[in-house]
């Protein structure tokens, strides 16, 4: 993990912006807060409503991030409301968080922008736990949220709005069978189910804590399409919520609330939530266990006690969306992964046909968007196999099967890579034969795809002009995809 974490590419510094910007937008999301007279409650509120609009808000335009963020206060005042004015309610709180939860979930299907809005309404019910808002406190806390998302809007859209020099991202949807309303709809049903678990055996551990173990269950939740992807995800956050409290006890509780050191610490904490999200959950998760961990000092509650009581909610929760993915409606890892291996395979296709086009004098063609694309669904590919080659999975045969591919997949993108990089070239000029290999290769995807029968072509020694070359290397990767494609096994990997 500590390798994963330090050496991890980082091409143009993406993460290091992201992380670098993070911290200064949720800065000055506390320092208005604080001119604006807000106490210790508002401070804290702000700061987690700004780190919120700086993580969560994920849309493909800059325009439509700016869209979302404007957004968050409309769907997180109302919960903020409903969560302050219930809490002397506990039955009506409960259901009303188990419906913001429901809701939220359901709302990915409306993509980035349903999922964000719905991590905002759930996060916001569980701060009011988090600080146990009261209905007083109300018109402080709207004006943080507000303040804060301001303040997360003004450096994120004026200050450092790198993304405006970068093209558009990726965001692959879903593939057919497993489109995205059938899955929201299953997890959102799910999530309900576990977080219910998580709520009543979480109030039976503590009456005070509770709500750590329907976070946890929320959180396990996120990201994940399949019954494999959301056990490995509760594992992970597991971990990460050990390591973190290690963490905590060598360095939050004797910091103890002090607010120089303290303030450092909530700092370096946010830097490590947002550099590692995309390398490493576990990291991530050891992050935000120290985040919490220097906000309960501030509050001056935190104590040994209530470390190991974290974790105990936080394993509470684990357990609820382990036994919702496994007996609520389970969507499994195998069909998951057979149908992200498929749209990665025709995506392969796609990037040839678009370089080959370009290589040939198309003034129209441009396989940059097939690239990107592509390298966004092996994205997926691997947090879908995540499952298959985990080191606590007991067969080894299927987990040499899954790295097998992983692999050669890997190979695939590499060989477009380069071939796209040789397209580029105004220098380059059409050859004859690339016609005959680009069929090839979409002969071989087919093959791979729609489960024809047949040895697939093995190319021979790679000739020296470079795109032949990059189709040579991708021919053979796509040959050898057969064999573990194709092995028969109780469980299919794709297309077996």
């Amino acid at each position: 993990m500590l390798k994963r974490m330090f050496v991890a590419p980082d091409p143009g510094r993406a993460r290091l912006r992201f992380a670098a910007r993070a911290v200064l937008g949720i800065g000055l999301a506390v320092v208005v807060c604080g001119l604006a007279g807000h106490s210790l409650t508002g401070a804290v509120t702000g700061g987690l409503a700004a780190l919120l609009a700086l993580f969560t808000v994920a849309d493909p335009t800059v325009r439509g991030q700016a869209v979302t963020t404007a957004l968050l206060p409309v769907v997180g005042v109302p919960v903020l409301a409903a969560a302050a004015e219930l809490h002397d309610h506990p039955v009506a709180r409960d259901l009303t968080f188990l419906a913001v939860v429901g809701a939220g979930v359901h709302a990915r299907r409306w993509g980035p922008r349903g999922h964000s809005l719905g991590v905002f309404a759930f996060m916001t019910f569980f701060v009011a736990q988090f600080l146990h808002a009261a209905p007083g406190q109300l018109p402080e806390l709207y004006a943080a949220v507000l303040l804060s998302v301001l303040s997360a809007a003004v450096v994120r859209f004026g200050v450092w709005c790198y993304e405006r020099r970068l093209p558009p991202a990726v965001v692959p949807a879903p593939p057919a069978g497993t489109g995205l309303a059938r899955v929201t709809t299953r997890q959102a049903v799910q999530a309900t189910a576990g977080a219910g678990f998580a709520l009543v055996v979480g109030q039976l551990v503590s009456g005070q804590r509770w709500y750590w173990a329907v976070g946890a269950t929320w959180w396990i939740f996120v990201n994940t399409a399949s019954r494999g992807e959301t056990l490995v995800r509760g594992f992970r956050r597991v971990l990460g919520t050990v390591i973190g409290i290690c963490l905590g006890f060598l360095i939050a509780v004797p910091v103890h609330g002090a607010p120089l050191p303290t303030a450092v610490l909530v700092a370096v904490a946010v830097f490590g939530i947002f550099y590692t999200a995309a390398v490493s959950y576990t990291w991530m998760m050891l992050w935000v266990t120290l985040l919490a961990e220097s906000l309960y000092g501030l509050l001056g509650v935190l104590s040994p006690g209530l470390l190991a009581l974290r974790l105990v909610e936080t394993g509470v929760g684990a357990l609820g969306a382990a036994l919702a993915v496994l007996f609520v409606l389970p969507v499994t890892t195998h069909a998951t992964t057979d149908a992200w291996i498929q749209r990665a395979l025709r995506c392969v296709h796609a990037c040839t046909a678009e370089a080959a086009a370009r290589l040939a004098g198309s003034a129209t063609a441009d396989p940059a968007p097939r690239v990107a694309e592509l390298e966004q669904l092996l994205g997926r590919v691997r947090l879908s196999v995540a499952p298959l080659v985990h080191p606590l999975n007991p067969m080894p045969a299927r987990k040499a099967r899954a790295r097998r591919v992983l692999a050669l997949l890997d190979d695939c993108a590499r060989e477009i890579r380069g071939l796209v990089a040789v397209a580029a070239d105004p220098e380059a000029s059409h050859d004859a034969r690339l016609a005959a290999a680009c069929w090839r290769v979409e002969a071989a995807v087919e093959a791979l795809t729609e489960g024809r029968a047949g040895s697939p072509h093995h190319p021979a020694e790679p000739p020296a002009e470079p795109a032949l070359a990059h189709l040579h290397g991708l021919e053979r990767a796509l040959a050898e995809l057969a064999e573990p494609l194709r092995t028969p096994s109780g469980s299919r990997l794709v297309g077996a």
